[in-house]
């Protein structure tokens, strides 16, 4: 089940994003708007979710939170875009990262 939000997810809401993989959960993130869509089986289907609402794809940025470990990672095929000097499937940019895995921490505050 995909949930995008603006707040941050409930425990119920957790469990429900967690059905696709488990102990995984995929998220892609507009780091400018601050939007969450997390759950999808392909992060390019959380990616689509928030171009259609009007989010720019220069501010959207996939990664993942294993639930097993706690911890947060930047990868996801959706972020190859020599365009914008991300030439691989992980976030490159510094900045980037620390921007993501702060609002990774927001959405997912009750188990991170």
């Amino acid at each position: 089940m995909i949930i995008t939000t603006i707040k941050p997810y409930s425990l119920e809401e957790i469990k429900k994003l967690k059905e696709e993989f488990g102990l995984y959960i995929k998220t892609v993130i507009d780091i400018k708007k601050k939007i969450c869509s997390a759950g999808m089986k392909l992060h390019f289907e959380g990616e689509q979710i928030l171009i259609s609402q009007e989010s720019d794809q220069i501010n959207i940025w996939g990664g993942g939170v294993d639930l097993q470990t706690k911890t947060i990672d930047f990868n996801a095929i959706i972020n190859i875009r020599p365009r914008d000097n991300n030439r691989t499937n992980v976030i490159q940019d510094p900045k980037i990262q620390v921007e993501y895995e702060k609002l990774t921490k927001h959405f997912f505050k009750e188990i991170l």
